[in-house]
């Protein structure tokens, strides 16, 4: 749909969007002090949907389902090897977060998308 020169100034102006958003702390709205596990857990779950719908996960699950049978054991299958990649991480991420340097993973962030938005400015995306 766009041009190759066009679509290489619109990923690298992105990923410098995404550095420069990147430095930007987050903060908690004047008053909301005390959330609920339950809200936490549907938010959490709504924006892994978001972030995972479409992705290379899903794409294998539904070729791998055209292929073998019976099905559920496809759909089993992936869903226990997400669990077994994700789980960990989240376990190890709540144990670990009050040891993390926020600001520190916070400029690492931004400076590989500065570097990623240079990268694709000079050398392009093909």
């Amino acid at each position: 749909f766009l041009k190759p020169e066009i679509l290489r100034w619109v990923v690298a102006a992105s990923f410098l969007a995404v550095a420069l958003w990147t430095l930007k702390p987050d903060k908690l709205d004047e008053g909301e002090t005390q959330f609920s596990a339950r809200g936490a857990f549907i938010a959490t779950t709504i924006a892994f949907f978001f972030a995972e719908v479409g992705d290379k996960t899903q794409v294998a699950t539904v070729l791998l389902a055209t292929r073998y049978e019976p099905l559920w054991a496809v759909i089993v299958g992936t869903t226990v090897g997400m669990l077994l990649a994700n789980v960990p991480v989240a376990l190890l991420g709540a144990r670990f977060a009050d040891r993390l340097p926020l600001k520190a993973a916070r400029l690492v962030a931004a400076a590989v998308f500065a570097a990623l938005a240079l990268w694709v400015a000079i050398r392009g995306i093909g």
